[in-house]
């Protein structure tokens, strides 16, 4: 649920700067040159959206009508689908939550995550009724558990149930997209649902859910900007991408020193009742960072409980499916933050 006018990547300095951030995945090679307002002028810009994302965000921080560029949205239900389109070329860009890039990553996809944010992980949530007699985590055990697969949500279950010394072999996993997971949650078809914000707030506010369990402790709360590689290798789509990158961080940070205004240009986007997107918005604090190493590591973390659970077939080297080549655009974007 859910992210430039210079490019610095040239010559010798490239490579410093590489070596200083510890990137894996760009050299000097591989970045193409800056291209002038005429050409950019004619990109399309192919950008993967989520209900309520990047384009109502943009759209309420005033970032999106100047776009020196054209963009083309799609809508997809999370993060999964929205990386294999990445991957396939369909779109370009989009944003994800911490665990999509890591089953893209396993199954060698053509993608790279090129920006970062963090967010409050106490949305992040396993769910049961109101009514439910389960107490805790530890409860589920033999239960059905809704989930999206390969989603930031996976990632979440897979994490909470190790810390009740529990794997994701002992319980259920129903695989289903968020409207789907929602219906067999208040029809109480499944016993529990582990989503993210929105629809964490919308499941409390309207159905009387209630949290055994967040992502405090456990999550990284991190969500990426991902790039398809065949975009990045294209100088138009290049410069377009840096520049979007760009002005989705300084969204976010607009978002968090306007939340009333988000929120209500939130529920006006997606027919959220305005209570659930401030309750999800009072939360989020979704902002960028860098994209460094120690991100890498915890996502390196991650891939790693996935191997060791047997749900991804073998190592995942996450290293090499980071990109940043924009991070000294992003920094002076976020005035030092990121």
């Amino acid at each position: 649920m859910s992210k430039p006018r210079r490019n610095l990547l040239v010559g010798a300095l490239t490579a410093v700067l590489l070596a200083a951030c510890g990137t894996q995945a760009t050299t000097s090679s591989t970045v193409p040159a800056p291209v002038g307002p005429e050409e950019l002028a004619k990109v399309v810009l192919k950008v993967g959206d989520q209900k309520g994302g990047a384009k109502s965000l943009l759209t309420a921080a005033n970032l999106l009508a100047d776009a020196p560029y054209e963009i083309e949205w799609a809508t997809f239900t999370s993060g999964p689908p929205l990386l294999e389109a990445a991957s396939a070329g369909a779109i370009d860009i989009g944003a994800v939550g911490n665990t999509p890039p890591i089953f893209a990553a396993a199954a060698n996809a053509k993608i790279a995550a090129v920006s970062v944010i963090k967010g409050d992980v106490s949305s992040d949530a396993f769910l049961v009724p109101g009514d439910s007699p389960i107490k805790d985590v530890a409860e589920l055990k033999g239960k059905n558990v809704a989930v999206a697969k390969g989603s930031s949500a996976h990632g979440q279950v897979l994490l909470t149930l190790r810390g009740a010394g529990l794997s994701t072999k002992d319980v259920n996993l129903n695989f289903l997209q968020p409207s789907d997971a929602y219906a067999a949650f208040t029809q109480k078809r499944v016993d529990a649902w582990a989503v993210w914000d929105p629809y964490t707030a919308q499941a409390q506010q309207e159905a009387g859910a209630r949290v055994i369990a967040d992502g405090t402790g456990t999550a990284n709360g991190y969500g990426f900007q991902v790039a398809g590689t065949a975009a990045l290798g294209d100088a138009g789509k290049n410069a377009a991408i840096k520049d979007y990158v760009v002005r989705y961080a300084k969204a976010r940070l607009w978002a968090d020193s306007h939340r009333e205004e988000w929120a209500t240009a939130w529920a006006a986007e997606t027919g959220l009742k305005i209570e659930v997107a401030r309750a999800a918005v009072d939360r989020a604090g979704d902002l960028p960072v860098a994209l460094d190493d120690a991100v890498v590591k915890s996502e390196q973390d991650l891939a790693d409980a996935f191997t060791e659970d047997r749900t991804l077939p073998g190592k995942v080297d996450f290293a090499k499916f980071v990109d940043r080549r924009f991070e000294a655009d992003l920094k002076a974007a976020s005035g030092g933050n990121s």
